[in-house]
């Protein structure tokens, strides 16, 4: 019989980004995936204000070709501000993160914030000030003498992971017990390294390799909390976890408790 994690049932989720037509000024908890991508909330608000207003609520004329945007262009708010159109850009597009207090005031007017509004807007800016960069990391490599370790250990299994658990390297006996039914070079490729935390979730393999499933994607999830807070800014980190969040529920459940891995433990393995 496969092992079932159960959880509570999730809401559905509360928007965390104005949209055009009603900006919304609320908070709401972000998905949590780790990942940051595309604008944020801050770009997000930007660009959600540019589309509601029209060149003549700012006193602008209509020049030019017809328009194909919905509502202001970025010039038109730059030029207001007075900044450049490419650093306004990049203030939408969340690649520029150190907006001074004077530039926001100005992007404020620009845009006809009101005081709250504003608040709203340093806000966002503060916070996206303290987000930390995605980063992919350089592939992990695996010394020669480990390499060579690991051959001499032929009468045991043994594998060489990596942080976030991808397995680096192992010996034909820690293959054989562990994932036999991969190919054995999967690790020589770190586009295709198999990765221990993925399998115990979402290979059946791994369901019944272990005898205590639970036991064992309990200290996984809490292996990852560890490992996640020193390194926010490593993205394949952060895309390991969305995943596991979006296709297993047991994980998602599991990751908001607060469990934590044993500095040591064994697991009794069906072979």
């Amino acid at each position: 019989m496969t092992p079932r994690v159960r959880g509570p049932d999730q809401g559905q989720p509360v928007p965390s980004y104005p949209t055009p037509g009603g900006v919304w000024l609320g908070h709401a908890e972000a998905s949590d995936t780790g990942i940051i991508d595309g604008p944020g909330p801050l770009g997000e608000f930007l660009r959600a204000w540019r589309a509601r207003l029209r060149p003549e609520d700012l006193g602008l004329r209509q020049l030019g070709p017809r328009r194909r945007v919905v509502g202001l262009r970025r010039e038109e708010p730059a030029q207001l501000a007075g900044v450049s159109v490419s650093y306004y850009t990049r203030l939408e597009q969340g690649l520029s993160r150190g907006a001074s207090v004077e530039v926001l005031k100005a992007v404020a007017q620009a845009l006809m914030l009101d005081e709250h509004e504003h608040d709203h807007l340093e806000r966002l800016a503060s916070a996206a000030r303290r987000e930390p960069r995605m980063r992919r990391p350089r592939p992990e490599r695996v010394a020669e003498e480990t390499r060579d370790l690991l051959r001499a250990l032929d009468g045991v299994p043994a594998l060489v992971l990596g942080r976030r658990t991808d397995v680096l390297a192992w010996n034909a006996l820690g293959h054989a017990l562990l994932a036999g039914h991969l190919d054995p070079r999967a690790p020589e490729d770190p586009a295709c390294r198999p990765n221990m935390s993925r399998m115990a979730f979402l290979d059946p393999h791994c369901r019944e390799l272990y005898q205590d499933w639970q036991r064992k994607v309990r200290a996984v999830v809490g292996n990852l909390r560890i490992v996640v807070g020193p390194h926010p800014e490593d993205a394949l980190l952060a895309e390991l976890i969305g995943e596991l969040t979006m296709r297993s529920p047991g994980f998602g459940w599991l990751r908001a408790g607060r469990g934590h891995p044993p500095s040591a433990a064994w697991y009794s393995a069906s072979h």
